[in-house]
């Protein structure tokens, strides 16, 4: 009774809210405690007792009121940061109104008039209290912030006391929160006792209103300017929060500390009810979220006394001041470790099915991963000098290949492949990829014998021919990482072999070549992969020298390819009665893997949320020659690749029935402007390594073949294994790798993508659900 009794009390103060016409004193405390003072409800309770309506109604109607409701409540959490918490009513005053923040806060962020109004001091709120007299009159975000940076490290309340004696009192003001660090790992070897309490209060209830905080960023239009920054995220991870380090350390080793399987007792899971992935995903997001502003400016000014101070680069964020900073190789090992084991714990397979508790949050994963490398380059190599990489690999590649039919899942896409791109940019990551493949994760992609190389290279394979329309941007990606690794692959499977010919086969049939200006790219991209193989390792590669020879139709054909208007018309017909981007029957499938599933389609009603586009292959890397002595070189932009403006089409979009005398001449034009374009990379297509090995080696095996009576081809592949093409071929080209470079593009897409992972998996509360974000759109499948 006492609890539904709590519910009707907190719904009739609601009630009270809405329907007052005047405004409510903030002085009235019998009226404003109703909320938080004498009401024990849940998260659940307060999004369902206070409507969306009504929070919009009163923000119209009596905004003076809704002003005083957040002002109170944030006047609460002060004095209870102050205070310390000592007992349990304090205690559930500062859930209540955490919950009650945690519910208004979005639909003060979607109305552009209300989205300054926490950063005022609410001049007239009522009498002068703790907020002005102890702070010197702070905007009411940062007397919020910096009180929930006290709270998460109360004794007692979100930490463990060290009380020395039951009368000893910790004073919040003087408490040294490093040693309050929440886990064990980067910089605090200490592992506190865990308390169920105390995590629900930090993670469940806490930072839950500190993300809610952050999403103001949601609530603004997608822009290309990066200096835009969140100002609620730049003064919390500003040098005002004397908590900043502690509280980066402690969500680091939260998040990297986490093991889902425990002991591994069998369907534990089911029995007991794991509330640390929660307090593990919000740490997470927290992290991610904090890590995505790392410089700029604020898009509105905190306060008029940070004016002056504030410079156009902006304040420091200290959280990726941190993060750059980490440099000891046990720290490395530990998040490395953390991370792998996390991304991998979907992977694991076991008799007893369902047995072991699988973690969902492996974009956000991805997403620390990704902040990590690009911040703090020394992790970058630390990843790389060991085969530790593979760890991470694997199930990246897991992810692409599993949601490559789903639309719903693009966005995970584009993070693995950036990864992977980013990583594909170190020799190191090449050299790595030559290590056995032996785990034999469950995917549906052909069985084979061989290395990581060859994964990757069947699972590229697999998205490329069997993934959805939307993923075609990422071709250019997906062969770039190929290019860049390839100088360094001892020994490609025939599997893998037969995939990329079957790929080249794809891309330079006349009809795909001619039906969008920059396809040719992908032709490009493959010839110079074969090319640095054969130049750089040849010795290890008779099956990929195999099926260059079998498939030597392919290459004659692209040294011939014709080119006058009359068979680029042919090819564009025949592209309208057949539009499969790429032929599915002749990639000589096999047996997918045992216990692996199918990729499949999202579930309609699905929802997902919209991603800016990404820049083109050009904008994203930047090419560098490797010299000699293995350094890198950038060089020039000039790309016989690239040729091509991204904005050109050619003539395969006009109408049939159009025939007036202005289109025709547009028509006329567009053609000569694309046979000259078909001329221009033609006349560069990288053939000459290929056809100079065909001209010395189809000979030779034409005679073995004859000679011998040889129609088996362990044969002919053993003659290759012990051929060489020594003095016959021409001079190596030297090694370009295409590193990933960051650009406004890519931060907003970043940016997008992460807010839209976090809109998604927070439904319990759905927070952000039904609100006006702006940063993307929500779409239903």
């Amino acid at each position: 009774m006492g609890s539904t009794d709590s519910k009707l009390n907190f719904r009739k103060a609601v009630i009270q809210l809405t329907t007052k016409t005047q405004p409510v004193e903030a002085t009235d405390d019998a009226f404003w405690d109703q909320f938080w003072a004498d009401t024990t409800t849940t998260v659940q309770d307060v999004f369902a007792l206070v409507p969306a309506a009504e929070i919009r109604a009163v923000r119209e109607e009596s905004p003076s009121n809704l002003a005083t409701l957040c002002y109170k409540a944030v006047e609460k959490l002060v004095q209870g940061a102050e205070s310390g918490c000592p007992t349990e009513r304090e205690k559930q005053v500062i859930l209540n109104c955490t919950r009650i923040l945690s519910r208004i806060l979005p639909y003060i962020f979607e109305d552009q008039d209300w989205r300054g109004f926490f950063w005022s001091t609410v001049p007239g709120a009522g009498r002068t209290d703790e907020l002005d007299d102890d702070d010197g009159a702070r905007p009411l975000a940062e007397s919020l912030l910096l009180a929930i940076a006290d709270l998460l490290f109360c004794p007692d309340f979100t930490v463990h006391s060290h009380r020395r004696g039951p009368d000893s009192v910790e004073n919040m003001q003087s408490i040294d929160s490093c040693e309050y660090i929440w886990e064990a790992g980067v910089g605090f070897a200490q592992s506190p006792p865990l308390n169920y309490i105390h995590d629900l209060n930090r993670f469940l209830r806490l930072l839950r209103l500190l993300l809610t905080c952050f999403s103001e960023a949601m609530y603004l239009p997608s822009s290309s300017d990066n200096n835009v920054l969140n100002p609620w995220v730049t003064f919390f991870c500003s040098t005002e929060n004397r908590h900043a380090l502690p509280l980066f350390t402690s969500l680091l080793n939260v998040v990297c500390a986490y093991d889902p399987v425990g002991y591994g007792i069998p369907y534990n899971h089911l029995l007991f009810s794991d509330y640390r992935e929660q307090l593990v995903e919000q740490a997470l997001q927290i992290l991610i979220v904090t890590l995505e502003h790392d410089g700029g400016v604020p898009h509105r000014t905190p306060s008029p006394s940070s004016m002056e101070e504030q410079e156009s680069a902006g304040p420091e964020n200290l959280f990726v001041n941190y993060l750059s900073r980490i440099h000891r190789e046990e720290d490395y090992d530990f998040v490395l470790k953390g991370l792998a084991r996390l991304l991998t714990n979907p992977l694991t397979q076991t008799y007893l099915p369902n047995s072991t508790k699988k973690i969902q949050f492996h974009q956000e994963l991805l997403v620390l991963f990704w902040k990590l490398c690009d911040f703090n380059k020394k992790f970058l190599f630390f990843v790389l000098k060991s085969s530790d990489v593979l760890d991470i690999l694997v199930p990246i590649l897991f992810y692409l290949n599993d949601a490559r039919a789903d639309q719903s899942r693009v966005g995970l896409m584009h993070i693995g492949v950036f990864i992977l791109l980013l990583l594909s940019g170190e020799r190191n990551f090449g050299v790595r990829l030559n290590k056995p493949y032996s785990v034999h994760v469950p995917m549906d992609i052909p069985v084979f014998t061989g290395t990581h190389a060859d994964l990757l290279i069947v699972v590229f394979h697999k998205i490329i021919t069997t993934g959805h329309q939307r993923l075609q941007p990422l071709f250019d990606c997906l062969l770039t990482i190929v290019v860049n690794v390839s100088p360094y692959l001892k020994s490609l499977s025939m599997v893998a072999a037969n995939k990329l010919l079957h790929l080249l086969e794809a891309f330079s049939t006349s009809w795909f070549l001619f039906s969008v200006a920059q396809n040719h790219h992908l032709v490009f991209f493959l010839l110079e992969a074969f090319n640095n193989i054969i130049q750089y390792q040849f010795d290890g590669n008779c099956n990929l020298v195999y099926a260059i020879i079998r498939k030597r139709n392919v290459f004659h054909q692209l040294a011939n390819l014709p080119s006058d208007p009359a068979s680029i018309q042919k090819a564009l017909q025949r592209k309208r009665k057949s539009p499969d981007v790429i032929s599915r029957t002749s990639s000589q499938e096999t047996v997918s893997m045992e216990g692996s599933h199918p990729a499949v389609p999202a579930e309609p009603g699905t929802l997902k949320t919209s991603l800016v586009a990404i820049p083109g292959i050009d904008k994203l890397t930047e090419k560098s020659q490797v010299s000699e002595d293995g350094t890198m070189v950038s060089v020039s932009k000039g790309d016989p690749t690239h040729t091509a403006h991204s904005d050109q089409t050619a003539v395969a979009g006009t109408s049939d029935t159009e025939s007036n005398s202005g289109r025709e001449n547009e028509v006329i034009i567009w053609i000569y402007l694309f046979l000259s374009q078909v001329h221009s990379w033609k006349c560069k297509l990288p053939l000459q390594t290929i056809m100079r090995l065909l001209q010395v080696l189809v000979p030779q095996v034409e005679k073995i073949c004859i000679d011998k009576g040889l129609t088996d081809e362990s044969e002919i592949l053993k003659f290759l294994q012990h051929g060489t093409l020594v003095g016959l071929l021409p001079v190596p080209h030297p090694i370009l790798i295409r590193k990933y470079q960051a650009n406004a593009g890519t931060a907003m897409w970043f940016r997008t993508y992460m807010w839209g992972v976090v809109y998604l998996r927070n439904v319990d509360p759905p927070i952000w659900y039904d609100t006006d974000v702006r940063l993307f759109e929500i779409q239903r499948m």
